[in-house]
């Protein structure tokens, strides 16, 4: 992949991250961490599921021996892979059995996001999944401690799904066009 391309994935990524899951509160904790610039954007170039599944191997490894002060949580972004969200949500199983291999369970977990992600019992045009709509296939490394200590001191953490899609289904047709460009 070209540097500029690369930089152009990096920029639409950050952009979603910063004008969606920060801007709409999504995700009411990844503010601090992008501010203190604690979260990693991995574009990752592989164009086989083998390649990819080390480089989430080699990104777990650099979570796990880095300070949580110096890196929070790792976006894997795959540009060259996935496009049929059914494939990426298949391929999550291999993550969570790679995770649980290397003796992380219980210290990483992985959320996903999708262009075309679709909640299960949902029809895809359906608002709800937008909340977890990208403008890649995106795999998020997260430290488990880290959620833990923050949702200690949210209010209401449960509720944090049933109001993310309370915000989306609130969004005019227009802010729609504006906030998620990608969408087919």
């Amino acid at each position: 992949m070209q540097n500029t391309k690369k930089q152009q994935v990096h920029q639409q990524v950050q952009q979603w991250l910063e004008q969606v899951v920060i801007g709409l509160n999504l995700c009411p904790f990844a503010a601090k961490p992008n501010r203190n610039q604690q979260i990693q954007i991995f574009i990752s170039e592989a164009q086989s599921e083998d390649i990819l599944l080390e480089e989430i191997y080699q990104q777990l490894k650099q979570l796990d021996r880095t300070p949580v002060d110096e890196l929070e949580t790792t976006l894997v972004v795959t540009p060259g892979l996935f496009d049929d969200f059914a494939d990426y949500n298949q391929y999550l199983d291999l993550i969570d059995a790679l995770v649980f291999q290397m003796g992380y369970q219980g210290i990483y977990q992985v959320a996903s996001f999708h262009p075309d992600y679709c909640f299960h019992g949902t029809e895809p045009e359906d608002a709800e999944n937008l909340t977890n709509r990208s403008p890649y296939p995106i795999f998020h490394l997260i430290r488990e401690e880290s959620m833990e200590k923050v949702l200690k001191h949210y209010p209401d953490p449960e509720g944090i799904p049933e109001r993310n899609i309370e915000r989306v289904e609130g969004l005019s047709p227009e802010e729609i066009e504006k906030l998620f460009p990608f969408l087919k």
